[in-house]
């Protein structure tokens, strides 16, 4: 209960992407060590059967040459010595594809399961786990407990299938008193195998079991409460009142940018009152005339204070208000607006011209 109050309730919300990449980062991946060892039993079994010929080929050889050179050997430190690298290197030529489908299964297995990941953080030193109580509870807890569930019934499986196999098979094996040493040889090799075949299926069972419950686990592990999400939500995207605050700052000054504008306008045109649209021109430098400040209700009243403090025009013309209301700050005028806005800015040249001359 302590624990769910500090970390703000119980585990109900799916894990997000980012809890799963720090998961992931952290080497702590959904992985079956029975998936590994059913597909390298399996893979080496399948190997062994073709290559026995070859190994036991091999083995004979090395024999025959240790037994015919066996007069001339020397039991001096040196001739021990090299005997013993000669059959070790000769054994580990005889055994060295096992040894890489073992590693070669082992790695394609890891992939299959979790993909590529390299991280060294599972390598770092960790002091909490030198904690007894830590250590205790990790002893105790209900992986540990489901492992050793596991570890009991594979065993007893496999020992069931091998008595029941050697049980269902003793009959045949009392006939062979009046066999042949080598028939005797190969019934026994007949059984041993149809042992592994079947230990074998056991084995593929039990991993493809580990293999959804471990996912399963690791899912209900990497969920998070419902205070772990707002959290996250804030590291992610930021508290939710900062980013109101900084949005209206950014506002506020774009906004007194947009009226520094205004006084260099040559016209506003209004809605009357809910709309005001301030319009620039320069045939000098503008292909179009453009946007230089727009706003609606209080902005609007506000772009049209400033335009009666700087003596620009104010034209009322609600349809294109409402068109100019539409186009971003700094765009240009859109042509099918050209001949209105052209008229408005006519006229305004007309005003300034009869103001001129009175």
């Amino acid at each position: 209960m302590a624990e769910e109050s500090t970390s703000g309730g119980e585990k109900t919300e799916s894990p997000s992407s980012k809890r799963r990449d720090d998961f992931r980062k952290k080497g702590q991946v959904a992985q079956s060590k029975e998936v590994q060892t059913a597909a390298i039993f399996t893979m080496v079994l399948l190997l062994w059967i073709f290559y026995m010929p070859r190994f036991w080929a091999g083995l004979s050889q090395l024999i025959a040459s240790i037994f015919n050179s066996i007069a001339e050997f020397e039991g001096t430190a040196t001739a021990v010595t090299t005997l013993f690298f000669f059959i070790t290197k000769e054994l580990a030529i005889l055994l060295y594809p096992l040894f890489l489908l073992v590693i070669i299964i082992g790695f394609f297995t890891t992939v299959f399961q979790i993909g590529w990941l390299f991280t060294t953080q599972p390598l770092t030193p960790d002091l909490s786990k030198l904690d007894p109580i830590k250590g205790m509870a990790r002893f105790v807890s209900m992986r540990s407990f489901v492992d050793m569930i596991k570890s009991i019934v594979k065993v007893g499986l496999i020992g069931w299938v091998a008595y029941s196999t050697v049980y269902n098979n003793f009959e045949e094996a009392l006939t062979l008193i009046d066999t042949s040493p080598w028939a005797a040889v190969l019934y026994m090799a007949r059984i041993a195998a149809l042992i592994l075949a079947k230990v074998c299926a056991l084995l593929i069972l039990i991993g493809a079991l580990d293999f959804f419950y471990t996912r399963h686990e690791m899912e209900e592990k990497m969920k998070m409460t419902k205070q772990e999400v707002k959290e996250e939500y804030k590291e992610t995207e930021g508290d939710p009142f900062i980013k109101n605050q900084i949005r209206r700052i950014q506002q506020e000054m774009a906004r007194k940018r947009m009226m520094a504008e205004v006084p260099e306008a040559d016209v506003v045109i209004t809605n009357p009152t809910h709309l005001a649209v301030a319009i620039k021109y320069d045939m000098q430098t503008m292909d179009a005339p453009i946007v230089v400040a727009k706003g609606a209700d209080l902005v609007a009243m506000r772009i049209r204070e400033i335009a009666r403090e700087n003596n620009i025009p104010l034209i009322e013309n609600p349809p294109v208000a409402r068109l100019l209301h539409k186009i971003d700050l700094g765009a240009s005028v859109p042509e099918e607006l050209f001949k209105a806005v052209a008229e408005i800015l006519a006229h305004v040249y007309s005003l300034k011209k009869n103001s001129q001359w009175n």
